[in-house]
């Protein structure tokens, strides 16, 4: 392989900057509105896209749930919408704040938060779910308002990058310096990426995995930036993903466990979740999943597991979404269901700690390149 190095070809869409301005635009918008109709004798109110299942559509052109037209109103002249409404309006005041001050807050610390001010929320799932329909709201994700999941993704490679957040404006990092890879955070995510010879991305479920790539310098054999997803990845982690193929041009190979999980985690890289169905910058539609396949079982005679009533029901769910139509994706969902077993990525390790390395990978660059 070339060792050409790829710096961003394009202005970066998640410089902190960037997002800060855009949020406080629109965060101030929402609360000149509020204004404007209190002003006016008029009770406010708010309307977006309803995120009910009947609106959840599948677009086959972006490759991914989108919201339909419908939409829901809530009105403070509703006595049944005040509390949602006010509820809505202090997360909007919550999000400014942090954005004004440069800050960053978890999906829990905004939980807490909200006590100090007296705004209930009857759990941190009600919080959560009214964060995304500020979201919805403001066509922002969440992250854009500097409100952000805990981290557990990591990243490592041959790759520098600068970051934009407040206080290490231009200070740059190397991504192969940290040999236990450096979390997906804030920071990372509105990076820079300035240097890399890089010629692809590999999302790795499992951190054992990630671990013995890295060991095994995958990142240099094969040119690759790692990155432990860590099971279902966070947003965050879909969002630096996108980056990394947008501006960077890198292809993305998506390893995950041979079960009905590991194929979802791939779709949902690939294809975004009906969850952030109003969300367009998360997925990467060409990414590739290249295993472990069902039919990887068979072929590489992997130590297995029988697949339980729940990975059964799983499959059949998966069967009826309407993303894995394509002949690949629903020959290995009805492989699956042929042999009703699922093996881990560690399986491989029954041929040696390197083969996966040595053999699986390369067999499967190969098909990704001619894919």
């Amino acid at each position: 392989m070339s060792s050409k190095k790829r710096t961003s070809k394009k202005q970066s869409t998640g410089s902190a900057e960037s997002r800060q301005t855009v949020a406080q635009g629109l965060l101030r918008d929402l609360g000149g509105s509020v204004y404007t109709d209190l002003d006016e004798g008029r009770f406010p109110s708010l309307t977006l896209a309803s995120r009910s299942v009947r609106n959840i559509v599948y677009d086959k052109k972006l490759q991914q749930f989108i919201l339909g037209a419908t939409t829901v109103k809530k009105s403070s002249g509703n006595i049944k919408h005040i509390r949602p409404f006010t509820q809505l309006i202090w997360l909007a005041y919550f999000a400014k704040k942090l954005v004004d001050e440069k800050r960053t807050s978890t999906l829990r610390d905004v939980f807490y938060s909200a006590q100090a001010f007296n705004v209930e929320f009857q759990d941190q799932a009600e919080s959560d779910e009214l964060i995304t329909d500020l979201e919805v709201l403001m066509q922002m994700a969440r992250e854009g308002m500097n409100i952000y999941p805990e981290e557990r993704s990591a990243i490592f490679g041959n790759m520098t990058i600068e970051y934009t957040v407040p206080g290490y404006e231009g200070k740059t990092a190397d991504l192969s310096a940290n040999p236990d890879g450096v979390m997906i955070g804030p920071a990372l995510t509105t990076a820079e990426f300035r240097d890399t010879d890089a010629e692809l991305v590999l999302a790795i479920e499992k951190g054992g995995l990630f671990t013995r790539f890295i060991e095994e310098r995958v990142h240099q054999k094969y040119k690759a930036i790692l990155i432990n997803t860590a099971g279902q990845p966070p947003r965050s982690t879909r969002f630096l993903i996108r980056r990394l193929n947008q501006e960077l041009g890198l292809p993305v190979g998506i390893l995950c466990d041979a079960d009905p999980w590991g194929a979802h985690i791939a779709m949902v890289i690939k294809s975004g979740s009906a969850n952030a169905a109003h969300l367009r910058e998360l997925t990467t539609p060409n990414s590739k999943w290249l295993g472990v396949y069902a039919s990887d079982i068979q072929k590489y005679k992997l130590p297995s597991d029988k697949l339980t009533e729940v990975d059964i029901k799983r499959l059949y769910e998966l069967k009826s979404d309407p993303r894995y139509t394509e002949k690949m994706w629903h020959d290995e969902l009805e492989t699956f269901l042929k042999y009703k077993r699922k093996s881990e990525q560690e399986a491989f390790a029954r041929y040696g700690l390197s083969y996966i390395v040595d053999t699986y990978l390369p067999e499967k660059l190969e098909m990704m390149k001619s894919s």
